[in-house]
């Protein structure tokens, strides 16, 4: 399960991204259903990224206000999400992870400046963008299945953290997100836990890889890998949805 270690990896190292592979893998190589494969991924990243959070917090690279915000907006946005996901067919889920897969690619492949100030923004419009954002980033963890972090850790490096810090305080709205998403659709679909718990320990294992990369390789560098592989996976994913419309 090399492929269980290399989202474990893209946790720890990037902060995300963990759940745009996981989904594809469940459906296109363990062959599960498009709903359960979401609420698999839900699960397994909410693990990973609970441990990979407790890691980093250690090491005093979470700052537990920005996350809270983030957090208590996602969670309320995070079961929002499950009910609609649980509404949409299985088509219209697939289409909409792979637009999100394009999206995060090219996000991810952009360079990304380091800010260290606010921007002479106040304290009431910060407090009430980040809420709206970690809103919005709980809608698609619950819908989707995606953690988030790829919105995230460009957003927590726009208010200031340093790199390092963004991806811990990611890693902990992540767990938060997925754990709230994973609870909504849970009752509505039907898990295979060998397979999930065993692939969730093979990424916490790649978690901590990941983290061990991050501190000696180019982040850019790794980041413009990952966002090409992304790209290709979501690429996939969508002509598989778009090739089957056109042939009917």
């Amino acid at each position: 399960m090399t492929l269980a270690v290399l989202v474990g990896v893209a946790l720890g190292l990037l902060g995300g991204g963990g759940s745009i592979l996981t989904v594809p893998i469940f459906t296109f190589v363990l062959g599960i259903g498009t709903k359960e494969a979401i609420a698999s991924s839900l699960f397994v990243v909410a693990v990973t990224g609970a441990v990979s959070a407790a890691t980093r917090l250690r090491q005093g690279e979470v700052r537990w206000k920005v996350a809270g915000v983030f957090a208590a907006a996602g969670v309320i946005g995070g079961v929002a999400g499950g009910l609609i996901g649980q509404l949409l067919p299985a088509p219209v889920l697939t289409a909409l992870f792979a637009a999100i897969m394009i999206v995060t690619a090219i996000t991810m492949m952009r360079p990304r400046r380091q800010r260290t100030e606010h921007l002479g923004r106040t304290p009431t419009m910060l407090g009430t963008r980040m809420m709206a954002t970690g809103l919005g980033v709980g809608v698609l963890t619950g819908a989707l299945g995606a953690g988030g972090g790829f919105l995230l850790v460009p957003a927590f490096t726009f208010l200031g953290l340093p790199i390092a810090a963004a991806v811990g305080t990611s890693l902990l709205v992540i767990a938060a997100n997925s754990s709230a998403g994973f609870v909504t659709q849970i009752a509505s679909v039907a898990i295979n836990w060998p397979t999930v718990l065993a692939f969730t320990a093979l990424a916490i294992n790649g978690s901590f890889i990941g983290m061990v990369i991050s501190r000696r390789l180019s982040a850019a560098a790794l980041r413009t890998a990952f966002g090409v592989l992304v790209l290709a996976v979501g690429v996939t994913m969508l002509a598989t949805v778009i090739i089957p419309t056109i042939s009917a």
